[in-house]
């Protein structure tokens, strides 16, 4: 993996789920090849977190018989079947729970077992993943869509819309945006940041900040010196992703240091689902990441 030399692989495969990892490679997110409808909705297999919690936010959680394991939210999503994680799946934990369609985040994988699992007879949705405002409306139209109930899809794709409009509002007055680093993880003393067209990027945007970094997409191992160049003044990072990290082992980094967010103290924890979920709570996170930059300066 080009992007992940040291980056041992039972550590990212905890970090990937939330941040939109591959661990066969990155990948930009694709699009849905048309779309379609499950033909009987009444035992489906839900894979990514942001797909469960739509179908909970649609009232249609009876459909559900099984759940990848980053779907962690709502509470009662625990309770269904845990089909494994949603890089790492095989076709017979997925068939296991008879499912009558799978409806699967964009990404999921491996290919392979995702290309069995497309030559069963059991319906395969793949729906799209784009780290924005009009991607997540998208996505909740595609699951209404796939499940047959469009008009309640409708409906909460308008009050989604209307949320996020507002939450992105609550930064549009402010002059001065603050350049954000997000720190995936610390690995032998390197950062792990976020560049572009990553999930991250995404909710730094919406929430009025400007990605500290740029020249690379995805996830990448930064030098010291690229990141006393970024200048960041605030780090951003999970509160729930991978072995913890503290404070001092943060700030004591020589690099991180040398920055004006290192010279203030200034770190931002968030859990990781619903900071770079990008489903039906996004509109929140954006409220609460920029209330955490801009304090009093976020209007209602």
């Amino acid at each position: 993996m080009r992007f992940f030399p040291n980056l041992p692989a039972m550590r990212l495969s905890m970090l990937a789920p939330i941040v939109g990892l591959s661990l066969a490679a990155l990948q930009p997110a694709g699009a849905a090849e048309g779309v379609q409808v499950f033909s009987d909705p009444s035992k489906i297999a839900a894979i990514g977190g942001s797909i469960t919690e739509i179908v909970y936010a649609l009232g249609e959680e009876k459909r559900l018989v099984a759940r990848d394991s980053t779907s962690n939210y709502p509470k009662a999503a625990l309770a269904l079947p845990d089909v494994g994680y949603m890089r790492a799946l095989s076709p017979e934990g997925v068939l296991s729970v008879n499912p009558t369609g799978i409806l699967a985040l964009h990404g999921s994988g491996p290919r392979e077992a995702v290309d069995v699992l497309k030559k069963t007879s059991i319906p395969f949705i793949e729906v799209p993943e784009h780290y924005s405002h009009d991607g997540i409306l998208e996505k909740v139209r595609i699951v209404g869509k796939a499940l047959g109930v469009d008009a309640k899809a409708e409906v909460l794709a308008k009050e989604l819309d209307a949320k996020l409009t507002s939450a992105e509002k609550q930064t549009a007055s402010i002059k001065e945006r603050k350049r954000i680093l997000f720190v995936l993880s610390i690995q032998g003393g390197k950062i792990l940041a976020a560049g572009a067209e990553t999930a991250a990027e995404g909710m730094v945007k919406l929430a009025g900040g400007v990605n500290a970094v740029d020249g690379f997409s995805g996830y990448k191992q930064m030098s010291d010196e690229a990141i006393i160049t970024a200048r960041p003044d605030v780090i951003l990072m999970m509160s729930n992703a991978g072995p913890p990290v503290s404070d001092d082992e943060l700030f004591g980094n020589p690099s991180i240091a040398s920055t004006p967010a290192g010279t203030a103290r200034k770190l931002i924890r968030i859990d990781g689902g619903y900071l770079l979920g990008f489903g039906p709570r996004t509109a929140d996170a954006i409220h609460d990441l920029a209330v955490s930059l801009y304090g009093a300066q976020v209007t209602d």
